[in-house]
């Protein structure tokens, strides 16, 4: 009898483990990720400091929401690690060293198209085959506004000199940028728009 209740007991223990599971590859993903959407912040908040300086307002707001989003995106990555029972690597942040507003641009297009085509792509597939559904959700989050940030950027760099001035708001769950508010949910994680916030 004991035996049985030992059984069912290790057993019902299974699932959550599973669900809580990531092979080394996932976790080594996620940390890859943490880090590149660490950089990718500081690069565009610098970006944004020097499309200022250029006289470009419009695209330093741009920047600076962009800014946020990969800070939550990095905000997400590191609590699946930990949700996982990874180990989040120390590191040191890139020296960011801005060029002219238009090579910035150029360089961040270049940037979200890597992440958007090659990099969550592949992240997402090996997590998937782990079941690791918290690096599953961080990483398809991630892809989906990196998408939305390569489209904008596009647009800024074709327009640049003549940008419309306009607003961006980020969602503090997932980052989506958008430049007006949703009529109600969050296109991206589906939250409600009360969690976006105005990035000036």
């Amino acid at each position: 009898m004991k035996k049985i209740i030992l059984f069912l007991l290790a057993i019902a223990a299974i699932p959550a483990f599973a669900a809580s599971s990531a092979s080394p590859q996932t976790i080594k993903n996620l940390n890859t990720a943490f880090q590149g959407e660490s950089n990718a912040s500081e690069r565009y908040a610098a970006f944004a400091k020097k499309a200022d300086s250029d006289g470009l307002p419009q695209v330093a707001k741009l920047f600076r929401a962009a800014s946020a989003a990969e800070a939550i995106h990095r905000d997400n990555h590191k609590d699946a690690i930990i949700k996982l029972g990874g180990e989040v690597e120390s590191f040191k942040l890139d020296e960011v060293k801005p060029s002219t507003t238009a090579e910035n641009i150029k360089a961040a297009i270049k940037g979200e198209s890597y992440e958007r085509d090659t990099m969550y792509p592949e992240f997402l597939a090996v997590a998937k085959a782990d079941g690791a559904k918290a690096a599953i959700r961080t990483f398809q989050l991630a892809l989906a506004v990196e998408k939305q940030h390569a489209l904008l950027y596009q647009n800024a760099l074709d327009n640049l000199g003549k940008n419309a001035p306009g607003d961006y708001y980020v969602c503090q769950v997932c980052g989506a940028t958008l430049s007006e508010l949703p009529a109600k949910n969050c296109p991206v994680c589906r939250n409600g728009r009360d969690e976006f916030k105005k990035i000036n």
